[in-house]
């Protein structure tokens, strides 16, 4: 058996030109991926239980950080262009991190959500919510 830490994840996502950037070192948060499929009910008279069938994935994820609005690389100015894209952005999920042979997760996405909040006493976090667009991909490095 072997276990991860969360600190080892990479974490890319196209920016609006297309240039998958590596937004991993502002992120502290990704969740929803791989995702789940839709299962559709065909359970009928007689049946002793409920019965599916396998039916279509519709997947979101969640990315969460820091503010950081450095020109080109920076998570709130890779997130702020993604808000009027035209076309998908390709992601990169490795939640063992990117050494060959690790794991990785690959899709296309749209950003359907995307926040900055403020407290006087506390960092400025972003979060942003993406919708999948077809399927994800398991792979490896």
């Amino acid at each position: 058996m072997s276990f991860v830490h969360g600190k080892d994840i990479d974490f890319q996502l196209d920016d609006s030109a297309g240039t998958l950037r590596t937004i991993k070192v502002y992120l502290n948060s990704v969740s929803g991926l791989p995702g789940a499929r839709g299962l559709s009910e065909t359970t009928a008279f007689g049946d002793q239980g409920t019965r599916y069938i396998p039916g279509l994935a519709n997947t979101t994820f969640q990315v969460a950080g820091h503010f950081d609005s450095s020109a080109t690389t920076g998570v709130t100015t890779v997130l702020n262009g993604l808000r009027t894209a035209t076309a998908t952005s390709s992601f990169v999920y490795g939640p063992e991190g990117s050494a060959t042979g690790k794991v990785k997760y690959t899709g296309e996405c749209w950003l359907s959500e995307f926040s900055i909040d403020a407290a006087v006493a506390d960092r400025v976090p972003v979060a942003a919510t993406f919708q999948i667009d077809g399927v994800v991909t398991a792979g490896v490095y």
